[in-house]
């Protein structure tokens, strides 16, 4: 089986706990292949960062767009996310909300590879 952080070298702590807990029982084709479709789904935290700083430049809610979280980001779009306070409770999550997010689709890659 191949290493996790040969395959994905961006991942980091937990994110790189879970994936790996997952494709440790598959074997180095279903891994690559879990690797791959993982990297084009996957959302970097620092994007969500960048996205979550936009909200304080009059657009707020795009983070929550990305990781398919239409409704709060609906939201977001007409209370200037929640009068700003939504937005700078993200900025200080940013990194669970992608953890969230990237964590539900490695168990839906997991789930179609397997």
């Amino acid at each position: 089986m191949a290493n996790i952080l040969e395959m994905l070298p961006e991942l980091m702590g937990e994110e790189q706990a879970i994936v790996s807990s997952l494709i440790r029982d598959l074997d180095d084709e279903k891994a690559r292949q879990f690797a791959n479709v993982y990297r084009v789904r996957r959302k970097d935290p620092q994007t969500i960062l960048l996205l979550t700083l936009v909200g304080f430049l009059g657009i707020a809610g795009i983070q929550r767009f990305i990781v398919d979280q239409i409704g709060l980001g609906i939201l977001y779009v007409l209370t200037g996310g929640l009068c700003l306070i939504g937005t700078i409770v993200d900025l200080i999550n940013y990194k669970n909300i992608a953890l969230d997010y990237n964590q539900v689709q490695a168990q839906q890659i997991y789930s179609m590879i397997k």
